[in-house]
């Protein structure tokens, strides 16, 4: 089920997407307010929506607007730097890592996300949020939680996966540099691009296999699956739950394959009227215009 956020001509509502339309589960039950509610409140509410589809209104995707699935997350994104090997390499040799002790690391490399920078998936990027001109697309697998836990063992981590969406980790590259903390750099306003949906994780039994593609005004940049990570989503999952307790609606942006724009010779960074897509298989994609 590829649920929706969504706005036609009032407040938003949550929709399931079908190919090129979307069931309006809101107008049905009015009681179902949020993707993040329906999350939290679990297999109830799922299972009320999934009878709500057929008799829903349906409205063709053109006609409304849609908003990130999860469009004001309860946390800041938890993301993971570093993992592809690729992207290792790429960006060790770009220097603009000043945080780096090795070009692949041992544990995983985790910082966060503002919450104020999620956008929806045809949104604009907001490149003079960056007063650097250094920005750059990073495409990436967002994994959504959907059962709480902590201590959660490598074996048990995908029970605790509610679904997966699309983010694109924008980053402000000379920022990223500068404070050698990413915080900054990763978190201007509209710089994380997510959806068009969360797919719930039944829907995609083996994620490994999907492919991620980035393309920037068509130019195919980024092209890897997702089974390359070099840590895994039960890794990640096991590592943050560790510490601390995961909750349902927490998002995990996993991590960028090889060839973002810092990584070319010479950089190439994005500029007001350029087209950023990325797109996951079984997924679907975003496409934001940079401003």
């Amino acid at each position: 089920m590829k649920l929706v956020t969504f706005e036609a001509d009032g407040p938003p509502h949550v929709g399931v997407l079908d190919g090129d339309v979307v069931a309006d589960v809101t107008s049905a039950d009015p009681t179902i307010t949020g993707v993040l509610e329906a999350i939290i409140d679990g297999d109830d509410i799922m299972g009320r929506i999934s009878e709500l589809v057929s008799p829903a209104t349906r409205i063709a995707l053109c006609e409304v607007r849609l908003m990130a699935p999860i469009p004001r997350p309860r946390k800041n994104i938890a993301a993971v730097g570093r993992n592809y090997l690729d992207h290792a390499r790429e960006f060790s040799d770009s220097g603009f890592d000043a945080s780096e002790e090795q070009t692949v690391p041992d544990h995983p490399i985790i910082f966060t996300k503002a919450v104020t920078s999620v956008i929806g998936p045809r949104d604009a990027i907001d490149s003079g949020n960056d007063p650097t001109g250094t920005t750059d697309y990073e495409g990436e697998l967002g994994v959504v939680i959907g059962r709480e836990g902590i201590a959660i063992s490598p074996d048990d981590a995908m029970d605790h996966v509610f679904g997966y969406t699309v983010i694109n980790d924008v980053t402000a590259r000379e920022l990223q540099k500068r404070h050698v903390q990413w915080y900054i750099g990763k978190s201007p306003d509209t710089f994380c691009p997510m959806g068009p949906c969360v797919v719930t994780a039944d829907d995609i039994p083996d994620i490994g296999a999907a492919w991620l593609h980035t393309r920037v005004n068509g130019e195919l940049r980024q092209e890897a699956p997702i089974s390359a990570l070099i840590f895994d989503i039960p890794t990640l999952i096991s590592t943050l739950s560790s510490v601390m307790t995961l909750e349902p609606g927490d998002i995990i942006a996993t991590g960028t394959p090889v060839g973002v724009g810092i990584g070319l010779d010479p950089p190439i960074y994005l500029k007001a009227g350029d087209l950023v897509e990325v797109e996951i298989d079984g997924i679907g994609a975003i496409r934001n215009p940079v401003v």
